[in-house]
């Protein structure tokens, strides 16, 4: 299969609260422009520890985690990451890797914005049945 990179904006969900409540002004949202490896065999987005630090992120508990090559590792997760791609929005939960690896979008984010893994054009694109918004399906 083909690999499948895309351009991703995420910030810190915490400080859009504080400017919806107008203690702080949209220009201080801290946020990065990263491209990432869409891995469908990933659960969560993956962020290095630097950028986590950056976006001022808070550190919850250590998870286990199983890497292709079956390495297990503990890891830190991160919380309060707000991703936007092709201009669908989520909140979502990080696993902090080290600084200067690969940043990693899962499939829980795929599923949140409703968007598949085009392998052989190499893009992300939104599914046929929801071409302007995501669809959540509640069944």
């Amino acid at each position: 299969m083909g690999k499948v990179t895309t351009m991703a904006r995420i910030g810190n969900f915490g400080d859009e609260l504080k400017v919806r409540e107008g203690a702080l002004r949209p220009e201080e949202v801290r946020s990065v422009e990263v491209k990432g490896l869409v891995d469908s065999g990933a659960m969560l987005l993956t962020l290095p520890e630097d950028i986590v630090e950056k976006l001022g992120l808070l550190l919850g508990e250590e998870v286990r985690v199983v890497y292709a090559d079956k390495r297990v590792e503990k890891r830190s997760l991160a919380y309060g990451a707000m991703i936007e791609i092709l201009g669908r929005r989520t909140e979502t939960t990080v696993v902090v890797q080290k600084s200067g690896t690969d940043i990693l979008i899962g499939q829980i984010v795929l599923e949140a914005l409703d968007l598949i893994r085009d392998p052989k054009r190499g893009i992300l694109t939104p599914r046929p049945e929801s071409p302007d918004m995501p669809l959540i399906e509640l069944l």
